[in-house]
């Protein structure tokens, strides 16, 4: 592999916190109070993800969010206008750790949701772990941990700088959503179990689920936010800044014979409730029970909980960017953080509690939608064309099955078997390669352990060393057209280079913020350092990143 004799160099955003000012560091007391009134360190860091939001959700619906939520945000807080994610893929699991590690899948080992694992001969999930049992439920659901993420979190650190007096907690639907943001010393992390409808855990963490977990679930607020259709929050003809109600590349919700509102979901309750709004409700609900429950901000010592907010990526799945769905979705998620604002401003103080929102990636507009609009658009159909590059590869060097998968638009390949049957490697390689050249979708293709001789563009060459991890990543890299997705069929997807998926917002307000923004450009990577020097604590083992000077001064 040629890998290692250039990660270093390509890394552009190196593991070392910006000077800060010399002054005596004070006790971590967040009673200790600085001259100007203010905290010496916050009672509460609150971290929210919000799963698949572009950065321009903060402005497109802006006209109709109310005073308290995202527009609070933008005129109390600081944003970080120019916010890229700096690795591939753009994908839910690396964007959650990178958030809270500063670090890239080439370090922090998380190369995707999953990745092909040569070692074990089989794709292994990102927070797959067959040593714990689940806590909640009965499903392999719970067998989860976060022993696949290969360095610490910020939240790890931050009980680390405190001898664990800090309580850390992560609350996602998505199960990686909570585990991978907690660490690995968290107190506890909580996800959604479809099946059941229960909030669960697993003996990673704890043996039973605590007793105000339990009284959440024995609410049964899924079927009660699902106890009738879900509806526009506003009159439907009066979102403006949506495509036509039903559109044929539109997902579809089982039993509906199309995608328009209402959406009747009453028959199963428990598991759409995550591909609506009111899943982001439950989260925040649930989040509050966890801040409670923990008694979250009301020690002697800052703690942390990370919450992900999982619907938006999933109704933004289903029906797109430009659909009235996610428009009621991200207006709805407007009065959900307002209100949750609310709760903080009076459960911990206002100003006594740090937070942040950012996103774990963006999306691609839907293919047909740029078709229907002029502009370029496709997408590739990776299983059928990895069948085809199989057959044309048997029928040529008499290997059955080469490519052993398809991950994170990437190729892993049985080079035992090519050793076994004596063949040349790299015509191999460069058999499949041209082939894939000849695809309309495909804007390029190579070796990966050959990143460093490839003629690649900036940002794509840093993005993608940064993502390429010699263990766990595939063998050779496919880049598609802009537009282009490699899931045909209705609905989008994100996971590219390119801004629509790597563009995220990144606002901060609360303890120690001062109200502005900024157009430089800033990496994913740069919030877990910033955070380190907010709260003056060592950065993640891992770390890459940069310390957000204009905040921290």
């Amino acid at each position: 592999m040629k890998f290692t004799r250039f990660l270093t160099a390509a890394l552009i955003f190196p593991a070392a916190l910006m000077a800060q000012k010399a002054t005596s560091p004070a006790p971590f007391n967040h009673h200790t109070v600085h001259k100007s009134n203010k905290p010496a360190r916050p009672k509460l860091v609150v971290g929210v993800v919000v799963d698949q939001m572009r950065w321009d959700y903060l402005y497109r619906y802006s006209n109709r969010y109310v005073a308290g939520g995202i527009k609070r945000l933008l005129q109390e807080g600081f944003s970080c206008e120019n916010t890229l994610i700096n690795y591939t893929p753009t994908i839910t699991a690396c964007g959650h750790t990178c958030v809270y590690t500063g670090s890239v899948p080439a370090i922090h080992g998380i190369a995707g949701n999953d990745w092909y694992s040569k070692e074990l001969n089989r794709t292994i999930y990102c927070t797959e772990d067959s040593t714990v049992t689940p806590v909640g439920a009965n499903s392999k659901a719970g067998k989860m941990s976060p022993r696949n993420m290969l360095v610490t979190t910020i939240g790890d650190e931050l009980r680390l700088s405190t001898n664990f007096q800090s309580k850390v907690v992560g609350v996602a639907i998505k199960d990686r959503g909570a585990i991978l943001p907690a660490g690995h010393s968290a107190n506890g992390a909580f996800w959604y179990d479809a099946g059941s409808g229960n909030w669960i855990t697993s003996s990673f963490y704890m043996n039973a689920l605590p007793a105000w977990a339990q009284n959440f679930n024995n609410e049964k607020l899924p079927a009660q936010y699902l106890s009738k259709p879900w509806t526009t929050l506003y009159p439907i003809d009066t979102y403006k800044l949506s495509t036509a109600d039903d559109k044929p590349y539109e997902g579809r919700f089982k039993g509906e014979n199309n995608s328009s509102f209402p959406h009747n979901l009453t028959a199963n309750p428990n598991g759409n409730v995550a591909n609506t709004p009111y899943g982001n409700t439950l989260t925040l609900e649930f989040a509050k029970r966890a801040i409670e429950g923990y008694n979250l901000g009301k020690g002697d010592v800052t703690d942390m909980i990370a919450i992900s907010l999982s619907s938006t990526d999933k109704v933004g799945h289903q029906f797109g960017p430009n659909a009235i769905e996610i428009e009621d979705t991200y207006l709805r998620l407007d009065q959900d953080l307002a209100t949750f604002f609310k709760y903080l401003d009076a459960k911990i103080g206002k100003g006594q509690y740090l937070f942040f929102i950012t996103a774990d990636h963006g999306v691609a507009h839907v293919p047909d939608f740029m078709k229907e609009n002029k502009m370029p658009g496709g997408s590739l159909d990776a299983n059928a064309d990895v069948k085809t590059l199989n057959n044309l590869v048997a029928q040529k060097f008499g290997i059955s099955n080469v490519i052993l998968a398809y991950t994170n638009y990437q190729l892993s390949l049985d080079y035992e078997a090519i050793e076994k049957a004596g063949k040349n490697e790299e015509e191999i390689q460069q058999f499949i390669i041209r082939w894939l050249l000849k695809q309309p979708a495909v804007a390029n293709a190579f070796v990966l352990a050959d990143l460093k001789t490839v003629t690649l563009p900036e940002p794509m060459r840093t993005m993608m060393t940064n993502g390429y991890n010699a263990k766990r990543s595939g063998d050779i890299q496919i880049v598609l057209q802009p537009g282009y997705l490699d899931e045909p069929g209705t609905g989008t997807s994100h996971g590219l280079w390119n801004p629509y998926d790597a563009h995220i917002p990144l606002v901060w307000m609360g303890w120690g913020i001062s109200h502005g923004k900024t157009n430089r450009t800033i990496g994913m990577t740069d919030i877990a350092p910033t955070l380190a020097a907010l709260l003056q604590i060592q950065m993640p083992s891992g770390s890459v990143g940069q310390v957000i000077t204009e905040i921290t001064h």
